[in-house]
């Protein structure tokens, strides 16, 4: 599927379900698929950080991402995450995602050792040279540790390697500044800058954001649809009355012990519950090494369910 240019709506970076065993669950991904894209979201985003990507080895990275194109039939473009540290691997995943039926790519730059902004460009420009498929940046300097700063993005828009960036710094400032530099240049006609924080998703669209990466996209997608519908509309109370619901829903990922577990595995692990929980996956385990959330936290997990009008 041809990727619109610019892209917009809701994209949900799909959670990868796993068996006990640490295998795919395909079964549960395409259910997952299936009810996401019956939402009517936009596109889907497959093995982002909210797929557990970095816990995955290549053979379960082709795995998911065959399913994510079989199971979609084409309904929505899907996203392929190519995260790795290194130009050259990446350029193997990128590959890979092409032969597999990928409309588009997301990768992050390259990470572990300590890069310049001109080696950064170039790692994007033999990304895109190397791949004829849409490719997007992926800013989550949390992980990565490097920024994707206006330096770096203005020239790949302009030169047409980058279409879009996904911006997960959670820095509203520089989200913001970069939006008022694309407009004034018109470059946000056609490149699309998508936001993936979930709370201020309402504020992002106000701002010029083109649509939302929502990992809750996952346990409500209905939900982010709406909040996006609303503002594409002008319909801004309202907009800000679903973001403020699905802001008390995203506490269900802060249901796991810090003292015995990561963020990350808190997080991922209240998605995994909640879709569990929702009878969407057989299994709410998450990756080796993370903490698997225990049974006091899916008591809690099912209470915000409850009180979000998601579960009975």
């Amino acid at each position: 599927m041809r990727l619109p240019a610019p892209l917009t709506g809701v994209v949900p970076p799909l959670c990868t379900p796993l068996t006990r065993t640490g295998d795919i669950d395909t079964g549960s991904l395409a259910a997952l698929v299936d009810r996401l894209t019956a939402a009517g979201v936009s596109g889907l985003f497959a093995l982002g950080s909210s797929g557990e990507t970095a816990y995955l080895s290549d053979a379960q990275r082709r795995t998911v991402l065959s399913t994510v194109v079989q199971a979609v039939e084409g309904r929505v473009p899907v996203l392929a995450g190519v995260v790795d540290m290194t130009t050259a691997r990446v350029l193997d995943h990128a590959r890979a995602a092409a032969e597999l039926g990928a409309d588009g790519l997301v990768a992050t730059a390259p990470f572990y050792t300590r890069t310049h902004p001109a080696e950064v460009r170039d790692h994007f420009r033999r990304l895109r040279g190397t791949v004829d498929l849409p490719l997007f940046g992926y800013d989550i300097p949390a992980s990565v540790h490097t920024k994707l700063t206006p330096a770096i993005v203005l020239p790949l828009a302009e030169d047409a390697t980058l279409a879009g960036l996904k911006d997960s710094s959670g820095d509203d400032g520089a989200l913001r500044r970069l939006l008022v530099e694309l407009r004034r240049r018109g470059l946000d006609r056609a490149f699309s800058v998508l936001t993936g924080s979930e709370l201020s998703v309402d504020g992002a669209l106000l701002a010029g954001a083109h649509g939302v990466v929502p990992g809750l996209g996952n346990v409500d997608p209905e939900g982010y649809v709406r909040l996006y519908e609303h503002a594409r509309a002008g319909r801004w109370s309202e907009a800000a009355a679903e973001q403020d619901r699905l802001a008390t829903l995203f506490a269900l990922t802060e249901t796991g012990d810090p003292s015995v577990m990561g963020g990350s595995s808190s997080a991922l692990g209240g998605f995994k519950a909640a879709l569990y929980l929702l009878g969407v996956i057989a299994c709410p385990a998450t990756a080796a090494p993370q903490v698997p959330l225990g049974d006091a936290e899916l008591k809690v997990v099912r209470r915000f369910l409850e009180d979000g009008g998601l579960l009975r």
